[in-house]
């Protein structure tokens, strides 16, 4: 059977809006309020690490909405798009976590020789800067790199993801790291409650209630927490009323040996990038394959490295396509690219009016661990769909048990490292690369037939429909 006659997979369409639809103006808001509480947290958790970690607490409300800001900036970007950058889809940018170690270490190093708040983020922003042209260069490769870029290896990803972001999403349901009442009923009470509205909300057929599901969950949850005297109004942070953008406040410093660890983050931040395009053009009900494919893989690789060198030039950390958000395009049934622009439009205000932003983070932790359980678990699922089309034969099963088995392994026995350089231990005790660099590795040198295609062809399925076509390969 030839390519052209081979069995395409087909998908379930549950969207209610696609790709190139305009919803309404009230439904595009309100789905674009979902996104933004499903990713709010996400986007400023890194830099409040950061700061607190490195004694930054001065400049942590400034670096908070510049984070915000550029990451209504990318979105636009990557829906937008310029020319080639750009991956037309409904991909949220977001600050990724994958860097906090290795930021963190170049830090303590301009720390420890004397350096000040200014040098150690110029020095931090420096490097970030320059780190992000190696995504850039691989972007333009990607097609090149099809060996690596296969759906054994993209599910594989994608749900160690989801797997390693559930234990946050359970932390918080049970009152967030270090809280002195973690497990409590009260806790766990909450976050039944956000989880179950969510629930029942999308049983309904009518698309309103499907649509606000996360909204109405969240602001229920909100409102109990308010009512139980979880939420003090009084907390909210002496903040300016606006933030105003300034590139390279702190200066620019560049430092190679802080440089290298950040630039080996840079080269596996692609796979996820590339994992996450994926699942959100699946879900999205748009080609995993072909000529299409690739160039929106290229361009959204290349949308994010650019996003992540005008986060650092407007004093952020790098960023990258959020997961999460993929999990809200299912739970909502919202597809579209136009949504992005009303989700730009909003983290760019969240950025300028800081006070916005802090009131958003009164919202209890157990109230937001009860919506990210369901869109990580949604993650991890959407990796599993992968997977499960990419055929679980014994080749695939190997990678598939070996990467998500070390990947996760490191998570929950992080003291598995301790012996390792710290060079080589930031970069390792995150449980994405360690089973990112598996995948990779298994898949190159584990033995399977491989047919040259032009970087037009490409097909990250051509497994899948290897295995379809192979009577014997079951057996």
């Amino acid at each position: 059977m030839s390519d052209a006659q081979a069995p395409r997979p087909r998908y379930k369409s549950d969207l209610i809006y696609g790709l190139e639809d305009r919803p309404h103006f009230s439904a595009a808001l309100f789905a674009a309020l979902q996104h933004v509480l499903a990713s709010f947290v996400g986007i400023i958790t890194p830099t409040l690490i950061v700061g607190g970690v490195l004694g930054l607490e001065s400049e942590v409300p400034y670096l908070v909405s510049m984070a915000l800001f550029v990451s209504g900036l990318g979105t636009f970007v990557q829906a937008r798009r310029f020319g080639p950058i750009g991956s037309g889809l409904l991909c949220l940018q977001g600050t990724s976590f994958s860097f906090i170690s290795v930021i963190l270490s170049a830090g303590f190093m301009v720390k420890a020789r004397g350096g000040g708040t200014d040098e150690i983020l110029s020095t931090i922003f420096g490097i970030c800067f320059f780190a992000a042209f190696i995504e850039v260069v691989l972007s333009q490769f990607i097609g090149k790199l099809r060996k690596l870029i296969t759906p054994v290896v993209t599910g594989t990803i994608i749900t160690l993801m989801g797997l390693s972001l559930i234990k946050v999403a359970v932390t918080d349901m049970a009152g967030g790291f270090g809280a002195s009442d973690l497990g409590a009923a009260g806790n766990m009470g909450l976050a039944a409650l956000v989880l179950l509205t969510i629930v029942v909300l999308n049983r309904f057929n009518n698309p309103f209630l499907r649509l606000g599901s996360i909204v109405i969950g969240l602001t229920l949850g909100f409102v109990v927490a308010w009512w139980m005297g979880r939420v003090d109004m009084a907390a909210l942070p002496q903040v300016p009323l606006i933030s105003v953008p300034v590139p390279f406040k702190y200066g620019f410093s560049f430092d190679w040996v802080a440089f290298i660890p950040v630039a080996v983050i840079f080269l596996i931040s692609p796979l996820e990038a590339a994992g996450d395009l994926t699942a959100n053009s699946m879900i999205s009900q748009q080609p995993v394959k072909g000529s299409l494919y690739i160039k929106r893989i290229k361009s959204g690789l290349l949308a994010d490295g650019l996003n992540s060198a005008m986060a650092a030039t407007f004093n952020s950390l790098p960023m990258v396509t959020f997961a999460q958000n993929n999990g809200v395009i299912q739970l909502t049934g919202v597809a579209s690219r136009y949504v992005a622009y009303f989700i730009a439009g909003l983290l760019v205000l969240l950025g300028l009016f800081p006070m916005i932003g802090a009131v958003l983070q009164l919202m209890p932790k157990p109230v937001l661990g009860g919506a990210t359980l369901i869109m990580f678990g949604t993650v991890a699922v959407a990796g599993i769909k992968i997977l499960a089309e990419a055929g679980l034969h014994r080749r695939n099963v190997l990678i598939v048990a070996i990467s998500l088995g070390m990947g996760l392994g490191v998570a929950a026995v992080p003291e598995v490292l301790r012996e390792l350089p710290k060079a080589l231990h930031n970069i390792f005790e995150s449980p994405i690369t360690v089973g990112a660099f598996c995948a990779i590795l298994l898949n190159i040198f584990l033995p399977e037939e491989f047919i040259e295609l032009e970087e037009d062809e490409f097909d990250p399925e051509s497994s899948t429909l290897k295995v379809m076509q192979d009577p014997d390969i079951t057996k």
